[in-house]
């Protein structure tokens, strides 16, 4: 596949899972990462046959979870919100893989997932008290 077809996929699945705007720090940084993490990462693993889209995040939390990433789970947790996978899935996803990858993954699993839900809430409150400001003014 192309390099503009690859970068192209890559971009569409991004956007799918509300990150089109993600990794800009690797363009900046060095941009064949950037190039690699889209093109190639997004635009070819991410869109082979068989597994769907929310199969495959669920498998990229499960794997994040089992070796306790310290980065890159927070974008996943996001990403999994933002097609459709539930707190309850994947709270259920840090317990399965708890079970396997041991205790001290899943109690760093829900540090993170707690960070990313601290965190949205924040957003969500400032964004609202910024609604209500603009209101007010007009």
């Amino acid at each position: 596949m192309e390099h503009n077809e690859r970068m192209k996929r890559g971009f569409e699945v991004l956007k799918k899972m509300g990150r089109q705007d993600t990794m800009l720090n690797q363009k900046v940084l060095y941009p064949d990462v950037y190039d690699l993490s889209v093109g190639f990462l997004f635009g070819e693993i991410w869109t082979r046959p068989h597994l769907t889209l929310r199969e495959r995040e669920l498998i990229t939390l499960a794997a994040n979870i089992a070796t306790a990433r310290p980065n890159g789970t927070h974008s996943h947790y996001r990403s999994a919100k933002h097609i459709g996978i539930t707190k309850e899935e994947i709270m259920e996803v840090i317990i399965h893989v708890g079970m396997y990858a041991g205790w001290p993954a899943l109690a760093h699993a829900v540090l993170q997932y707690t960070e990313v839900l601290e965190e949205d809430a924040a957003k969500e409150r400032s964004k609202k008290k910024t609604t209500r400001g603009s209101r007010k003014t007009k």
